[in-house]
């Protein structure tokens, strides 16, 4: 009887184990191609006028930039500079969105990585350490 017992546990075991490797295999997959869609991801804005085009990278980096030629005549040097500096941010701002939006699926909803993709405030990657730490210390009770 014993014996039975030994095999049903020990395949019953077998199967989670087989359906944990598999979940894992999948996100496993699932990070790579993420990898690969953040790292090809380029986001491209033009400034209202239509005469500065900035395209930038996952990170916010201008890694394009086209000028109509009318921007180099009619914009004054510090306003082309200005428009190039906010057309730049406005694609920054878009791509944090979207890197934001592929992250959500992989991260908790509020987790401080998030919190930062769509507020670019370094505090909420700060937010969760801090609370930690606030609740070990001495006399505090932690957060509910």
């Amino acid at each position: 009887m014993s014996e039975t017992a030994d095999r049903d546990v020990n395949r019953a075991l077998r199967e989670r184990l087989a359906d944990v490797y598999g979940r894992y295999d999948r996100l496993r997959s699932e990070m790579d191609e993420l990898r690969e869609r953040l790292a090809s991801l380029q986001v491209s804005a033009v400034s209202a006028d239509g005469l500065v085009q900035a395209t930038v990278g996952p990170r916010g980096q201008l890694i394009d930039l086209h000028l109509h030629r009318e921007a180099c005549r009619s914009l004054d040097p510090d306003d082309l500079a200005q428009a190039i500096v906010a057309t730049a941010r406005q694609a920054a701002e878009q791509t944090a969105g979207k890197v934001a939006a592929l992250m959500a699926g992989y991260l908790p909803p509020d987790s401080g990585t998030l919190q930062f993709l769509r507020d670019n405030d370094f505090a909420s990657l700060m937010r969760r350490p801090d609370s930690i730490v606030r609740s070990s210390s001495p006399g505090k009770q932690a957060d509910a």
